[in-house]
């Protein structure tokens, strides 16, 4: 079942206008939510970040946090989701293609689940990844559906035989193309800053937490290319990967090219926030 236009539908009654602002501009924005145990994972905090981002682009909600959450709850129900991914999406609305705000358009909703079991093979031995610049646009802090470059990075990973494309300006290190970065250096976690170079990643916020509550030194601090390579450990967070450790980059091992100890222990702990 899909929650489409305020009302439950099965998929194949969902239809998509081609006067949609998001078919042909990308005029719209999205959230995906973890589901452990029936049960959204951060919700609160994926509600603010929808919330922050409908405010950036001009983009009215067409309901209250509490409608929201209400919806998606019984999405999951009506759907039996156990573990998995819910997929919220809002554009503009319909309207003649002009590339000014149409006038009248009411925002259009959609909602889906999806059965996504934990990725535990690659989050106990970890991926490989390679560098590329990052060409995206300087807003990346908005859950946006212009996904284009990162698509296109998500691509060149599998093109190149790896799983994820990690993202730089100029050297400096931003995020990769569905994942924020963290590295261990010197003992010490790093990421980069949440501005508007990268995605505030609710993995990311989380683990950030988990970390300090534990006494490991972290912060938010860009780093560049060189020193990922020189790291101690490195991994991505991200909703679906959860913490994933990065054992490669660009053809070479991270330290020993194993999964590093701060990784293991941030994964045990990652795990108690839901567990039953």
């Amino acid at each position: 079942m899909y929650f489409f236009k305020n009302e439950f539908i099965p998929a194949h009654d969902v239809h998509i206008s081609p006067n949609d602002r998001g078919y042909y501009f990308g005029d719209g924005i999205y959230e995906v939510f973890r589901v452990y145990h029936g049960e959204l994972y951060e919700c609160d905090a994926h509600m603010d970040r929808l919330e922050r981002t409908a405010s950036e682009v001009k983009l009215t909600l067409p309901y209250t946090r509490e409608q929201f959450v209400s919806m998606l709850r019984e999405l999951i129900s009506r759907n039996s989701l156990l573990e998995g991914t819910v997929y919220l999406q809002i554009t503009r609305g319909e309207a003649p293609r002009a590339h000014p705000f149409p006038q009248t358009a009411e925002p259009v909703m959609l909602a889906y689940c999806n059965e996504v079991p934990r990725p535990l093979a690659t989050i106990q031995q970890g991926i490989r990844a390679i560098t590329q610049p990052d060409i995206r646009w300087l807003r990346c802090d908005l859950k946006t559906l212009n996904l284009l470059p990162n698509v296109l990075a998500k691509q060149a990973a599998l093109d190149f035989g790896v799983q994820e494309v990690i993202l730089h300006r100029e050297g400096i290190v931003t995020e990769c193309s569905a994942s924020n970065l963290m590295i261990v250096s010197n003992g010490e976690l790093l990421t980069h800053p949440a501005n508007n170079l990268i995605l505030h990643g609710i993995t990311r916020m989380v683990v950030l937490r988990i970390a300090r509550s534990l006494g490991i030194p972290a912060r938010e601090e860009a780093f560049t290319t060189d020193d990922l390579l020189q790291a101690e450990e490195a991994f991505i967070t991200g909703t679906t990967m959860e913490i994933t450790p990065v054992v490669q980059v660009d053809g070479r091992p991270i330290a020993s090219g194993t999964p590093g100890p701060v990784a293991r222990q941030l994964q045990a702990e990652f795990e108690r926030t839901f567990a039953k």
